[in-house]
């Protein structure tokens, strides 16, 4: 079977996880670009790929992944996309998919290049290649964007792409639905976090924490210029999780103000069992 060659546009913490994966499995040549000099030096040290990408490896790529923020997912896509044969597939690994999608496609198409938006459901707290992880994929949930212009061999081509870093199930769905779930399971944990640990007492919590406090406040440690950008570009849909959020802490503070025990007793129920009923 002949080796189909992958270019990785960014190589931190998902980008460098995806070339340490891809470059272990036999169907893949892995090559790579980043913006930091001593990334890419990193990434060659460590086997993520066989060597730094060039014009020429644009141009031979069968594969490209972009994993950089949207806006720059955009900017380099509209640089490059010319050197691109027709029939190569690109794909990214953004958080928010409808407006990122509607704008690669509208760049791809009129070179017959194919986009496939795509969303590992992984990561850590930690960014850059230092923190790359051969396994970080395994078991995840790999999303799938495509629309009714992309071609089935497109999708299939990520697909197992996904499959090949260890996905464990390749869920394919619209940029609208993955951007409106994306909102509840991904970025509303984020503002919880962030709102969480702004209390005062946060400065405090030494010897008065324990999973609880690790549970809500571990995903407050992100990047606030990527996940401002994910948050105003899925704004209507976030903020949509937001009014949902807000009024249900609003109805646990008023049942406190109305020391009304037993409407407390059954929000934490309700809470209870939709958690165990769907996990």
């Amino acid at each position: 079977m002949e080796k189909k060659t992958v270019l990785i546009v960014g190589l931190g913490l998902i980008g460098g996880s995806l070339a340490l994966a891809l470059s272990r499995h036999p169907a893949y040549t892995v090559v790579g670009t980043d913006r930091c000099l001593e990334t890419l030096e990193q990434a060659l040290d460590a086997g993520a790929i066989a060597r730094p990408a060039d014009a020429h490896n644009w141009s031979e790529a069968d594969v490209v992944v972009l994993c950089v923020s949207p806006s720059a997912a955009v900017s380099l896509l509209s640089e490059r996309v010319g050197d691109l044969r027709s029939g190569t597939v690109v794909t990214d690994v953004c958080g928010v998919k409808q407006p990122l999608v509607s704008r690669c496609e509208a760049l791809c198409r009129p070179h017959g290049v194919h986009f496939v938006g795509a969303h590992p459901m992984a990561g850590k707290e930690r960014s850059g290649f230092a923190h790359a992880d051969v396994t970080l994929f395994r078991s995840c949930s790999y999303i799938l964007t495509p629309t009714a212009d992309t071609p089935p061999a497109a999708v299939e081509t990520v697909k197992r792409l996904a499959e090949a870093v260890g996905a464990a199930r390749v869920t394919v769905t619209t940029p609208e639905k993955h951007d409106r779930m994306i909102a509840y399971t991904s970025q509303i944990p984020h503002v919880l976090a962030g709102a969480y640990v702004s209390s005062p007492q946060c400065a405090e919590h030494v010897g008065y924490a324990a999973g609880s406090y690790r549970d809500v406040s571990r995903v407050a440690t992100i990047d606030e210029s990527l996940w401002s950008e994910l948050f105003l570009l899925n704004r209507e849909a976030l903020g949509a999780e937001l009014d949902e959020l807000i009024a249900n802490l609003s109805a646990y503070r008023a049942a406190l103000a109305a020391n009304d025990r037993e409407e407390l007793s059954s929000r934490i129920r309700r809470g209870r069992e939709s958690k165990e009923m769907f996990g």
